[in-house]
């Protein structure tokens, strides 16, 4: 799918353009899809409280976090493994850049739009992701 950026580039979309906002819409869209194929991916590997939230209003950082626990370290790695074999498979993605597979207590899976977040019960206690990010609408 083209940025908006590139399509403004080309002519093909205006800030004043009705087809902006499908596009951001479509965009949206196509992110839910891929969060839907991590979450898939986190419930077959028996991940504990799966959460996704959207973020797009909170921050540019992302549009949508998944959020999961892992029962330990290794499982923590398995359910790594799970999403990044299942995003690359499904949707030929792969991650823009993996943090914490060495210590896997908290990993973090950069997909741009979509971040996942594995992590250990305790560590997930303590930064308590969801009540910094919660918008009150969930994905389903």
């Amino acid at each position: 799918m083209k940025e908006i950026g590139e399509l403004k580039r080309n002519g093909s979309v205006t800030e004043e353009s009705p087809d902006k906002e499908h596009i951001e819409k479509m965009k949206l869209e196509e992110i839910d899809c891929f969060a839907s194929v991590a979450v898939d991916a986190l419930e077959e590997k028996k991940a504990v409280d799966v959460e996704v939230l959207k973020v797009t209003t909170k921050t540019t950082l992302a549009d949508v976090f998944v959020v999961a626990t892992g029962t330990s370290n290794t499982h923590i790695k398995t359910l790594a493994d799970s999403v990044e074999e299942k995003l690359k498979g499904i949707h030929n993605l792969t991650p823009h850049y993996i943090e914490g597979l060495e210590a896997r207590s908290w990993v973090l899976l950069d997909y741009g739009d979509l971040v996942v977040h594995l992590m250990l019960e305790e560590d997930r206690m303590f930064y308590n992701l969801e009540s910094l990010w919660r918008l009150g609408t969930q994905h389903p």
